[in-house]
C-alpha cells in the first residue's frame, strides 16, 4: 500500500514539472511571435 502511494506522489510531481516546463515553452514561443510582429511594425 505504501508503494502505491509513493508511486502516485511521484507521478504527480512528474506531471507537474512536465507541465511547467511546456507551459514555458509555450510562453517563449509567443513571445518571440509577438517580438517578430513588432519588428514588422516598425
Amino acid at each position: 500500500m505504501t508503494h502505491r502511494i509513493w508511486l502516485a506522489l511521484l507521478l504527480a510531481i512528474t506531471a507537474i514539472t512536465a507541465g511547467c516546463n511546456t507551459m514555458e515553452g509555450a510562453g517563449k514561443d509567443i513571445e518571440r511571435g509577438g517580438e517578430k510582429i513588432q519588428q514588422k511594425a516598425q
